[in-house]
């Protein structure tokens, strides 16, 4: 299930995502509210294409495939194998610019690579929390001065021999304490609720769940017509396509009348905004009422019907 998650302002000035393409940033920010909240997702381009560009069908899972190659050089994500020889990754800076209030345990594998710790990261509430207020978290060991915004950093974290390479543009927040607490005041760790994040690909057990409704996607409204053409279109048009059926979808059209007027539109060649008319073309056709069969009779005034010819 997606989160919220922080996107710093240093974030676009950071050389590392400089140094990749723009559909890799994007995707690199899509990840960012995909990851569970120790920063691991699964490692399957089809299924980050599915939940960050579904109403983008021209970037394909093969060009998620490069975003994630292009994010893995630049080292914003660690790619590894688990136990169960499936695919993950990892932010490589998670733990540094990621805060979370009472994080879940992972149910997907660590990285091998860099040992990060499986399970949640400890933390307190404080009397701010527990009337509603999040505050941010100081960093682990760290010390704070009140009336100062320095903060004296970790030795050590998790990921630490990789994690230069994604924090050239990205700064700890300076944090101001507001009050200093007695130990005794300081509410003991909670038991964790469970997870918020389900392994994608799995089949949760205890019981059955109900059957998924039968929709239509735009993906799959574009990948019929693309089909149905003699020749591949070009992207933009299908893109401006893709996000025309997507907000027809929205307005709950019946994609028994978006075919027909992908059909027609494939048929005259016209501009993909002109879609929206067509459908609408589509919804009010005038049917033609039946003709009913008279059958034959003479006439009974012949000379009215004839004019006297006969």
């Amino acid at each position: 299930m997606a989160r919220i998650r922080t996107i710093k302002p240093e974030a676009f000035v950071s050389e590392s995502l400089a140094a990749v393409t723009l559909t890799a940033e994007r995707t690199f920010f899509g990840l960012l509210t995909q990851a569970d909240d120790q920063g691991r997702h699964r490692d399957h381009a089809a299924i980050i294409a599915g939940q960050l560009w579904v109403l983008r069908p021209e970037h394909t899972p093969a060009e998620v495939e490069k975003d994630l190659a292009q994010l893995a050089d630049a080292g914003l994500i660690c790619r590894y194998k688990g136990s169960d020889d499936k695919r993950y990754l990892h932010i490589v800076t998670w733990h540094q610019h990621q805060k979370i209030n009472r994080p879940s345990k992972s149910r997907l594998p660590g990285c091998p690579h860099h040992g990060a710790p499986s399970g949640t990261v400890a933390s307190t509430t404080t009397p701010a929390e527990r009337v509603g207020v999040t505050e941010s978290a100081p960093l682990p060991h760290g010390t704070l001065r009140e009336g100062s915004r320095k903060v004296r950093e970790s030795t050590s974290s998790p990921c630490s021999a990789d994690e230069a390479a994604g924090e050239d543009g990205f700064t700890e927040p300076s944090v101001k304490q507001h009050g200093a607490l007695p130990a005794a005041a300081v509410t003991p760790h909670r038991p964790d609720p469970g997870p918020r994040i389900m392994d994608l690909g799995t089949t949760p057990s205890g019981g059955a769940s109900a059957p998924a409704p039968d929709t239509v996607s735009a993906r799959q409204l574009i990948g019929e017509y693309v089909t149905a053409c003699a020749h591949r279109p070009p992207k933009d048009v299908l893109g401006h396509l893709g996000r025309e059926v997507g907000k027809l979808l929205t307005e709950g059209i019946d994609p028994v009348h978006i075919r027909s007027g992908l059909e027609r539109h494939r048929a005259k060649g016209l501009h993909p905004s002109t879609l929206p008319s067509l459908v609408h073309e589509a919804m009010n056709v005038a049917r033609t009422a039946p003709v009913a069969h008279r059958p034959w009779t003479n006439p009974a005034d012949i000379e009215a019907a004839y004019g006297g010819e006969l």
